[in-house]
């Protein structure tokens, strides 16, 4: 029962840091990484279709992404979509492929990255944390129930606090490997 109480735990944990690096794939960096282009959906015969489900994305250059949609009708939809989004990008096509140029970041934009990138990392200790608490309450309640001993709920609270640190210090090292990637030049 301990044994499950940690499986469970340990694999919501990495699926916490999995999404936490997720997210900050889409943050850009001032280099070109079709990943920037995840979240986006252009409408596409009347269905919000995810961009990636549209055309093949490449970044043939350190600062170009390259669209190649499947449908040339879809370019249009797919234009629209980019200006709408948040990344800040101008699209251009020449009727097969749309080009987007990725400029080179602004210090005071980079400064504002990280400031995203921190918080996407506390949000993701946070949930390390409530799944710590959960963890916590299921041990005191097996206790409670006279399934543990006292010595074990000491025993388990410990590999629990351990288990959180390990991973707490996994997205401190996500955190910090974004911030230098958004500080190169």
């Amino acid at each position: 029962m301990l044994s499950d109480i940690k499986k469970d735990a340990t694999s919501r944990m990495k699926k916490t840091i999995q999404v936490l690096e997720e997210d900050l794939q889409s943050i850009r960096a001032g280099r070109a990484n079709p990943a920037l282009l995840d979240r986006i959906n252009a409408d596409y015969y009347g269905q919000s279709t995810p961009l990636n489900q549209m055309a093949g994305i490449s970044a043939p250059e350190p600062r170009l992404l390259m669209i190649q949609p499947w449908d040339a009708n879809a370019i249009p939809d797919i234009e629209k979509a980019i200006l709408k989004s948040d990344l800040g990008l101008n699209p251009s096509n020449d009727g097969k492929v749309i080009r987007l140029v990725i400029p080179q970041l602004t210090e005071e934009r980079r400064k504002d990255l990280i400031k995203v990138v921190k918080k996407d990392g506390e949000d993701s200790k946070v949930a390390i944390r409530n799944i710590r608490r959960e963890m916590i309450d299921d041990v005191k309640k097996m206790e409670k129930d006279k399934e543990l001993s006292e010595d074990e709920l000491k025993v388990a609270e410990k590999d629990i606090q351990d288990l959180t640190d390990k991973y707490i210090k996994e997205i401190d090292s996500v955190v910090a490997n974004k911030e230098k990637e958004l500080m190169e030049i």
